[in-house]
């Protein structure tokens, strides 16, 4: 296996951690996660992940409530650079349209990690969004969304940036889906960090 099992182990426990922490807001065990020049980008934010924690953290004191679910990972290894993919779900409540809705929205965590001084961490966390759907939470409850605003956002999180714009956020509109040019842009910046190349 390259890298080692502890490698694979270690990278493996940075992405579970990640979410446990994140979701329960323990933000001195999840900053241990990251190296210091580390950067997260996701549909509503893009920037260090001392940023991150503080806007997530003022989110949640305004009533935000985001959920992240994880299933199977893959780490590629190649010396002291990995590349982790990890199947995800976010989930988010939040009333839309004067409806209280859950968006859902499935894909991929796509971590930069690099080993520094014997420690794993992240450097970048990207995120691909292949599907997503908004739901009433009463049942029979009458959601009509705003069709000129839902389209102007990716097929990929499309439910999601709607919900996320309502409230305020401003989402980020050209970000990895299921297929496509940003995707492949992705991938390619992936090998590129498993050659040595810099972000």
């Amino acid at each position: 296996m390259p890298g080692g099992a502890a490698d694979h182990r270690a990278i493996r426990e940075i992405v579970e951690n990640w979410a446990l922490w994140r979701d329960a807001r323990q933000w001195d065990r999840f900053r241990t996660l990251w190296h210091k020049d580390g950067q997260m980008w996701a549909t509503w934010f893009q920037g260090s992940y001392e940023d991150f924690i503080k806007v997530s953290q003022d989110g949640f004191d305004r009533g935000a409530r985001i959920q992240h679910m994880l299933g199977g990972t893959t780490v590629d290894i190649k010396k002291k650079r990995a590349i982790a993919q990890t199947k995800m779900t976010i989930a988010q409540r939040a009333e839309v349209e004067k409806v209280l809705c859950d968006v859902s929205c499935t894909g991929r965590f796509y971590d930069f990690l690099e080993k520094r001084k014997g420690r794993w961490g992240i450097v970048l966390r990207r995120l691909v969004y292949e599907r997503d759907r908004i739901d009433p939470v009463e049942p029979g409850a009458k959601l009509k969304l705003d069709r000129d605003l839902l389209m102007q956002f990716p097929e990929g999180y499309r439910h999601l940036a709607y919900l996320q714009a309502k409230i305020g956020y401003k989402v980020k509109t050209d970000l990895p889906g299921l297929e496509g040019p940003a995707l492949d842009a992705l991938y390619a910046k992936g090998a590129a960090w498993l050659k040595g190349k810099k972000l």
